[in-house]
Formats: C-alpha cells, sequence, structure tokens
C-alpha cells in the first residue's frame, strides 16, 4: 500500500513546507457585531476515564503575531498530551499559548489545536474562554452569541447540497465491532479497542460479508445502534478496482485489467443500492475511493526507472479513471455519502514533478465519466502508510552548513517532510485546479506516532544534512518508500475532528494490527499475491532507494491479523498510551 517514488531531480528553489494555521477572513456581512474572539471546544472522542478534544480559535480584533487563550474546567480534567499548541495547566486552569508556526492571528483567522486527558464524573466543556485576557463568544459585550463557528473549511455547516462542509464535526465515529474484538483481545489492548477504524470493501464478497464476517449492511445497522441521537460517520475504503494495485503485489485484487464493467455491476452498483436505503439516510457516511490507483499512473506508467507493466496497463486501458470516476458519481449521488479521493502520502507526491501533474489526474477523474467536483468532498493521504503527520524537530526550509535539507538523503529533494503540510499544500493546489473551496483532507494516522525508545527528543546534530535529518526524524525507516508492516512503528494521532487548517479529521483508516502483506509466499483465494516488499531479508528496489525492506517477520496476508505487529504499535504509540 501507498508506497514510495524515487524523486526527479527537483529545482533547487527552496520551497517551505510548514503549515501555516491561519485562515483569511471573508468579507464582513451585515448584523450585530462579531465577539472580539470565538473559541470552538469539541469533545471528539470520549471513554471511560479518558477524552480527546479539538479547540478552533477565532481573532476577530486586531492582528495578531501571538497568543494565549485561557480557561478554566469545573471537573477534575487533567490535560495529559497536545498538539499544535504549548498547553499548561495549574489546578483547573489551563493555559494554551501559540507555536512558532501558528503566532500570527490575522483579523478574521483562525487556528487549531487538540489535546488527550483524564477526566472522572462529568466531562463539562468549559464555560468561558479568554483570547490575551479579552472574553470570547460574547456578541459585542452584550451577552451570548450560540455556539462558534467550525473554523473555516474544517466547520460543520451545511451547504446547499444538504451535506455539511466537514462530516467529522460534532459527530462520533463508528467502532467497528470485529476490529475492537481483536484488538481488546491482546494484552492491553482495551486501551485502544474502542477506537473508530475504517470497513475495507476488498471484494465482491465482503459487501454482503464473506468467511463469517459482518456485511456491509450489518456494519451500518450496527452504525444506527451506535448513533444514538446524535451524529456518526462511517468510514467505508472503496478497494476493488480491475487491475488493482498495478506496482505492488500483496494487495492485489479480484478483477483482471479489463473488468470495468464487474466493477461497476458487481462491486459500485450494489454498495451504492445499501448506502441509498432511506434506513440509512441519518449516518454520514466517509467513503476513500480507490487508494494507490490514480497516484501510480501519474508516476509509474510513464517510461521511467518506476515504470511497470502493470500500471502502464492500466493507463493504457483507462479503466483506472473509469472506474474512479464512476464510483465518485454513483456515490457522491447519495445526499449522506462523502468521497475522499486516495492522493497516495507526501514520500510518493511530494515533489512537484508528481504533484502537479497528479491534482490534474484527480481533476480529470473528479469531472469526466458523469463525476463532478460536487461528489468529492476532498482527499485522503497516507492511507495505510507510516509517513508522520508532522515532524516536530525539522522542516522543509531548514538549512545546515549552507545546504538544505532537500540536499539530504533521506528528503531527497522532496517539497515536504510530513503528512500536514503535503496534505495542506495538495488541498491548494486542488482548489486552484478547479475543486470546490471547502474541500477537506483526512489523514490516516493509525499508523505514524513512532514513539518508543528511538523516537529522537530534539533535533540532530549539525554537523551535516544527512546528520541533521537523521537525528531529527521521528520516522525511522530505512526509506520513506518502505510501506509494508514497517518494523518500529507505533500507533499515531488518536482520531481527531478538525485537528488543523484544512484537514477535515485525523483518522484510522487502515485498522493497526492487519498485516500489508504475507513475508512469505501464501496460497489463497483472494487474489493477493507475494510482494518482496514485505520479505525482511529483501534489499529493495528502484521504488525504494534499493535498501532494505525494513518489514516484520512472520506476518499473514494482507488484511489478516498480525498480532506481533498490534503489539509492537502498542509499545510505541505516541501519544504515548496510558
Amino acid at each position: 500500500m501507498s508506497r514510495s517514488r524515487t524523486a526527479m531531480l527537483a529545482a533547487l528553489t527552496l520551497v517551505a513546507g510548514g503549515m501555516s494555521m491561519a485562515l483569511a477572513a471573508g468579507p464582513a456581512s451585515a448584523g450585530p457585531a462579531a465577539p472580539a474572539c470565538t473559541v470552538d471546544y469539541k469533545v471528539q472522542n470520549q471513554w471511560q476515564g479518558g477524552f480527546t478534544a479539538a479547540v478552533t480559535v477565532t481573532n476577530n480584533g486586531a492582528a495578531k503575531s501571538a497568543w494565549t487563550l485561557k480557561w478554566s474546567y469545573a471537573g477534575d480534567q487533567k490535560i495529559t498530551s497536545g498538539w499544535n499548541a504549548k498547553i499548561t495547566q495549574s489546578g483547573a486552569d489551563v493555559t494554551v499559548t501559540n507555536e512558532s508556526y501558528n503566532g500570527s492571528l490575522a483579523t478574521g483567522g483562525s487556528t487549531n489545536f487538540g489535546f488527550q486527558g483524564t477526566f472522572s464524573g462529568t466531562n463539562a466543556v468549559p464555560s468561558a474562554f479568554t483570547l490575551d485576557g479579552v472574553t470570547c463568544n460574547v456578541d459585542n459585550g452584550s451577552g451570548g452569541g450560540g455556539e462558534p463557528g467550525g473554523g473555516g473549511d474544517n466547520g460543520g455547516g451545511t451547504g446547499a447540497s444538504g451535506r455539511v462542509d466537514n462530516p467529522y464535526v460534532g459527530a462520533k465515529m463508528y467502532v467497528n465491532p470485529e476490529w475492537s474484538a481483536l484488538a481488546a483481545a491482546e494484552p492491553g489492548g482495551d486501551r485502544v479497542a474502542d477506537q473508530p477504524t475504517a470497513v475495507w470493501l476488498d471484494r465482491i464478497a465482503t459487501i454482503e460479508g464473506a468467511d463469517g464476517k459482518m456485511g456491509l449492511r450489518d456494519h451500518l445497522d450496527e452504525a444506527l445502534k451506535q448513533k444514538g441521537s446524535g451524529e456518526l460517520v462511517v468510514q467505508l475504503v472503496i478497494y476493488d478496482l480491475p487491475g488493482r494495485d498495478c506496482a505492488a503485489l500483496a494487495s492485489n485484487g479480484e478483477l483482471g485489467p479489463d473488468e470495468i464493467d464487474r466493477y461497476k455491476s458487481e462491486y459500485i452498483d450494489p454498495i451504492a443500492e445499501i448506502l441509498s436505503d432511506p434506513k440509512y439516510a441519518g449516518l454520514r457516511i466517509a467513503t476513500v475511493i480507490e487508494p494507490d490507483s490514480l497516484p501510480n499512473l501519474v508516476t509509474n506508467a510513464g517510461g521511467t526507472n518506476t515504470t511497470t507493466e502493470a500500471c502502464t496497463t492500466m493507463k493504457a486501458n483507462g479503466n483506472y479513471e473509469k472506474g474512479v470516476s464512476y464510483a465518485l458519481s454513483k456515490l457522491g449521488a447519495i445526499p449522506n455519502v462523502y468521497n475522499y479521493i486516495d492522493a497516495a502520502h507526501h514520500g510518493w507526491l511530494g515533489w512537484d514533478t508528481n504533484l502537479g501533474p497528479s491534482v490534474q489526474e484527480f481533476y480529470k477523474v473528479a469531472t469526466s465519466n458523469g463525476a463532478s467536483v460536487d461528489d468529492v468532498a476532498g482527499f485522503a493521504v497516507n492511507t495505510a502508510n507510516y509517513s508522520p503527520t508532522t515532524e516536530p524537530y525539522f522542516k522543509v526550509s531548514d538549512t545546515v552548513n549552507g545546504q538544505t535539507v532537500r540536499q539530504s538523503k533521506w528528503v531527497d529533494w522532496n517539497q515536504y517532510v510530513d503528512e500536514q503540510s503535503y496534505a495542506q499544500a495538495l488541498r491548494s493546489q486542488a482548489v486552484a485546479a478547479g475543486f470546490k473551496s471547502d474541500i477537506g483532507v483526512l489523514i490516516d494516522t493509525s499508523r505514524n506516532g513512532w514513539g518508543g525508545s528511538a523516537r529522537p527528543s530534539g533535533p540532530g546534530p549539525k554537523t551535516s544534512v544527512d546528520a541533521y535529518v537523521d537525528g531529527s526524524r521521528i520516522d525511522r525507516r530505512i526509506h520513506v518508500g518502505n510501506w509494508c508492516n514497517q518494523s518500529g512503528a507505533g500507533l499515531g494521532e488518536r482520531p481527531t475532528a478538525a485537528p488543523a487548517s484544512g484537514i477535515d479529521a485525523y483518522t484510522w483508516i487502515k485498522p493497526p494490527g492487519e498485516s500489508d502483506g504475507a513475508s512469505a509466499p501464501v496460497d489463497n483465494d483472494e487474489g493477493k499475491g507475494f510482494d518482496q516488499m514485505c520479505d525482511p531479508s529483501y534489499q529493495g528496489n528502484a521504488r525504494n532507494g534499493n535498501n532494505p525492506s525494513g518489514a516484520l517477520p512472520d506476518a499473514p496476508l494482507s488484511g489478516h491479523w498480525f498480532s506481533a505487529q498490534f503489539r509492537q504499535l502498542m509499545q510505541n504509540a505516541y501519544p504515548p498510551l496510558s
């Protein structure tokens, strides 16, 4: 899944990959004066004794170069870890200050941060907030002004189509009981067994239920029970294209390169029929559309050293494009479905020579064969991969002894060093190409935490660009192109809505503990081949710079439960598990 591609030599112009979390304000509308500042505090996930929350701060006063937000808890909530801000707590009083990269808040600008905490009893939302001493959420000093907004394109407002801007805001996420049971059966697995994960529809048989497992209707019925009176997002991975995953073998599919008609009639149509059932109209259904398909057409079918015959075939017959367009059109016609096109990861498309053409490919597919940009809620990145959400100790604009870190062996002239900066740039380019301005991006954080004893605690030595990058990076893979059952990986950020500008959610698309592929050949009736990148003894190929695979031993077929991997993911989780 989601492999890297060797960089084409890029121009030497330095392009910063760091994120900016300030959102420009739109024109002021007539009506009552806006509050001097608004704070949207949402509890995203809650379990026995613990919770995660996302906070959006909007500044409607004079522009700021730094900011401090304060509130007090009425209960015994304790913040244990946070991201995108510096958070301290003294008793019930919480103080939050900006990071270096998100201190600027223009008039009307917003920023987002999140945290994890503990509590007992009632986990009440704080009743009052101040931004630099000014009380927020008060309309012109005249009293409460209702619930604050959701932070630009991350918000939950309803559009003309009846869909909300971000389906994850204000909603729980579906917990797959089958995955939850497997996780809970592992020692210590009950710490994460209640986390939401996506349901992968990777064969026609999974629609009705294969090998005694729940089918699509079973999952949706269970989702209705979990939903209760609130909102709930069900996450589905649509993954069965003809000639699937043309640059690898471990996740090859059941349909041959020319079986586009079967894909439409036996796979997409039955899924659309079930999702269209009025019984499920109250669910928010987020679909991740065909991981690894369209990016392969851009990077692996064009006569480079990463080209494969299978990808050349799929580009020539057009069935990836026809299939994705059909899926977008059929599923996008259902009012409560939100389609996210898979857009690989920064270590695959992060070079200008890859990202620009990929965005054009995405737009082509979203506007042909009956599909339109109205059928696209956004993009999904890092699906089933290991790239960190953010690299805390170095950024792409850093230099060492006059050399940019882009010259390091690890970065290899890439424009980005982590997923969030890549995702935000992807979104900007997609909007510029013609996608709607309210699209968002999902980042799969299921296995990209990289905690444990090997995690750096600060920047590396500045003796050379390679020493600096290798000592700074939390991504401990041998090569950014390694994708199969990576040794040393850990669980990443817990699923969270609207964690940063342009990001609809951090979410666990790949269920942790499900193998990426078998480490040795295994006879099977699932259409899955043996890929050497899953063999721990394999010494690599052009797509991973001829480096060792970094894969764990004794792995089962892709999608099958891999106990040793799950235990390692818990051990190396970041934020750590308590």
